[in-house]
């Protein structure tokens, strides 16, 4: 990535000044550095001149787990994976993305609806009715039936069950009555499988997420005379989210006493489970504290290895949606 580089030459004033008025008209996304002509340290540059300071964008860490939900964790060699994947087709097609969803459900009614019509065309053919369909005294397998579209439109009304009245089976046909049997379980075990998938997938809770906001920071202050780590949550809608249950996991490289490296371990922060805190009545803005004590991992961390510390922090807030029961 290319790193925008600004440079500025400070003539006069106080250089701490400035660099406190470029961080708060930039942000906390940009650091300053001090450079000189030589490239390094401090140096006089002659008079009526001062150093050289540069802003530029601090490097953002890669989050394990995104503010939208999504967790950055790709799966590989794991052998047989699809395999895998296809033994519960139903999950996977309910975890797949909108428009694979959508070209999936069209894909397969088109194929089952042209095999089906294909089915008593061939019915159709291979008795001669496609020839012999206006022949007055003559009885057909399917009447009116007497090419492939008449056939699909023939489909198309007992699988609708619309009835039009026009094409139907006669009793002169025992293999179309065996056909029509097998047509009608086939249709309801794929109704059943894909309207259920669509169904589950639009009723799917994730949406509701973002309706759920939490503060853009978390800070760390003085509460009941404890040292406490506190952010907020609030339900914007009027909807109440029932048996609400917040948790907090930290995400921490550590190494054991025996020299094993753990590279993602991961830790639970105390905010309410020993005192049923953690159990919301979401109606207003709550402010889930985790007191930093003894116990708690942050406990031998000071401001300045705060800053530097490689961690994360994953809140998980659990619940049931009050007008869809997931």
């Amino acid at each position: 990535a290319r790193l925008l580089r600004l440079r500025f030459v400070f003539e006069s004033g106080s250089p701490l000044r400035i660099m406190s008025a470029l961080r708060r008209k930039f942000g906390d996304d940009y650091q300053v550095v001090t450079t000189s002509s030589s490239g390094s340290g401090l140096q006089p540059q002659g008079p009526g001149q001062g150093p050289q300071q540069q802003l530029v964008p601090k490097k953002k860490r890669q989050r394990f787990v995104d503010k939208n939900g999504r967790c950055n964790v790709q799966h590989g060699n794991l052998g047989s994976e699809t395999s895998r994947y296809l033994s519960d087709l139903f999950t996977t097609l309910v975890d797949l993305k909108w428009r694979w969803n959508l070209f999936i459900f069209i894909l397969t009614y088109t194929v089952a609806w042209l095999f089906m019509a294909s089915m008593w065309w061939v019915i159709a053919y291979t008795r001669g009715d496609l020839n012999k369909a206006h022949v007055g005294n003559y009885t057909p397998c399917v009447a009116n039936v007497y090419n492939f579209p008449s056939a699909f439109l023939f489909f198309i009304e007992t699988e609708a069950t619309i009835g039009y009245g026009y094409r139907y089976i006669t009793d002169k046909c025992p293999e179309g009555i065996i056909l029509f049997l097998f047509q009608s379980i086939l249709g309801s075990i794929v109704d059943a499988f894909l309207i259920g998938c669509m169904f589950i997938k639009m009723s799917q809770p994730k949406k509701r997420a973002e309706t759920l906001m939490f503060s853009e920071h978390a800070v760390i202050s003085m509460r009941d005379g404890k040292l406490t780590l506190m952010f907020r949550v609030g339900n914007l809608r009027n909807s109440h989210m029932v048996s609400a249950q917040i948790r907090c996991k930290l995400l921490k490289s550590r190494q054991t006493p025996e020299g094993e490296f753990l590279p993602l371990d991961q830790l639970e922060l105390d905010v309410g489970f020993s005192t049923g805190a953690d159990q919301l009545f979401l109606v207003s803005p709550l402010t889930i504290c985790h007191v930093i004590d003894a116990k708690s991992p942050f406990y031998d961390l000071s401001q300045r290895s705060m800053q530097t510390e490689q961690f994360e922090i994953v809140v998980i807030l659990e619940g049931i949606v009050e007008t869809t029961g997931k």
